[in-house]
């Protein structure tokens, strides 16, 4: 992995495509970041800058708009007269930025008021205050990029991230600050990538975008072609049982926050249980999670309901579940063994459902008695179990 906690290349680190390692041991005398997140104001700005500047440091203020980086720059002047202040932005020659840089290496300026040019291999020891405007707007591996830029000495270092109101703030924005705030200690990275591997989603692997998701094929069909071509490549043989049915049942399955704050701990659950492959170890798992934080929600008890039953419906060879606005569709495949008619009549009559044939595959369906999550997975296992009756396959 790079030291940068992109999204993808965690992804491809879990994949298998890369290998990972995590070193969470600091360079010596290194101290953890104190990173505040503040609202923009005059006192703020005038005491952080004036204090640096007592003890003989420098300055980063990263404000990302290039229209209005030369007023800011004038504002910050206005505030502290005796702060030598000097702009660099992206737009300026060549030969013009280099000037500024080698100038505040130098020690000619005090603070640097520049947009997020910054972000990338600086190294100067002596800067040991950043302040991000707007900090808001910016990603999550963003912001950890520049206060990495700062803290790279002995000496403890700030990060001043600067928002307005917190009532303007978006719901993911909150969720990113409080983030950075909170992951502040040295070798924390690991955990951002995680945290922002769910909020961004895992990227594209083969395009520029290190954010987003797989809309082409669904993650869940990417994931798992993914992992197939993964082991292909190391000289594994493909398992005829690795193949997932499509549970396509529109309800929103997710371990809620307030049940297991921590996203690590999320994610590793997520993880087990998409690998899960038996209800034994999905029972295991679910009293693990109840010894662990405590009597579980209907939610939680519905995301493992949900795993339980992608397990039967692997374990019949099912193609697809999918639910649409008035009822379910199960899509049989061959290998599920239910093919001979007086199966089907028997099926149909049993459920009850509309039994018909399409190509080698026979599709199942049923009404929908109800719309909430519990009675759809109530009306998928009634279904599964009863095509279990049936099939020739042990689920």
């Amino acid at each position: 992995m790079t030291a940068t906690p992109i999204p993808r290349t965690l992804h491809m680190s879990l994949s298998g495509i890369r290998d990972m390692s995590v070193i969470e041991t600091p360079p010596k005398d290194r101290m953890a970041i104190q990173t505040n997140i503040v609202r923009l104001d005059a006192t703020v700005l005038t005491e952080a800058i004036r204090y640096e500047l007592g003890r003989g440091g420098q300055v980063y203020f990263v404000h990302n708009r290039v229209s209005s980086i030369y007023s800011l720059a004038n504002y910050l002047h206005r505030l502290v007269p005796e702060a030598r202040i000097i702009v660099g932005h992206g737009q300026m020659k060549e030969s013009e930025l280099e000037s500024v840089m080698l100038r505040f290496i130098r020690g000619e300026f005090d603070v640097l008021v520049s947009t997020t040019i910054i972000e990338n291999g600086l190294d100067i020891p002596l800067v040991n205050t950043l302040m991000v405007n707007r900090a808001d707007r910016f990603g999550l591996s963003q912001l950890y990029q520049l206060r990495g830029r700062v803290g790279r000495s002995n000496r403890r270092a700030y990060a001043y991230l600067l928002i307005p109101d917190e009532s303007h703030l978006t719901p993911v924005a909150r969720r990113r600050l409080a983030a950075i705030r909170e992951f502040s200690e040295l070798g924390a990275g690991f955990r951002i990538a995680a945290l922002d591997l769910e909020l961004r989603g895992a990227g594209n692997l083969l395009g520029g975008e290190q954010h987003g998701h797989i809309d082409a094929v669904g993650f869940d069909l990417y994931c798992r072609l993914l992992d197939e071509t993964v082991r292909e490549l190391q000289g594994e043989e493909a398992v005829a049982s690795s193949a997932r049915a499509n549970l396509n049942l529109h309800i929103e399955l997710r371990l809620p926050e307030e049940f297991i704050p921590d996203v690590n701990q999320r994610m590793s659950i997520y993880k087990r249980t998409s690998s899960a492959r038996d209800r034994d170890t999905l029972e295991e798992l679910q009293a693990e999670t109840r010894d662990r934080f405590g009597p579980l929600p209907a939610r939680v008890l519905q995301f493992f309901e949900y795993a339980r039953l992608q397990v039967t419906a692997d374990g019949l060879r099912l193609a697809s579940v999918d639910r649409d606005a008035v009822g379910l569709s199960f899509r049989l495949t061959p290998a599920t063994g239910i093919v001979e008619p007086h199966q089907l009549v028997q099926l149909a009559q049993a459920l009850p459902a509309r039994v018909r044939p399409e190509g080698d595959d026979v599709v199942v369906r049923i009404e929908l008695p109800g719309t909430t999550p519990s009675e759809i997975l109530t009306a998928v296992g009634e279904v599964l179990l009863e095509l279990s009756h049936y099939s020739k396959m042990v689920v």
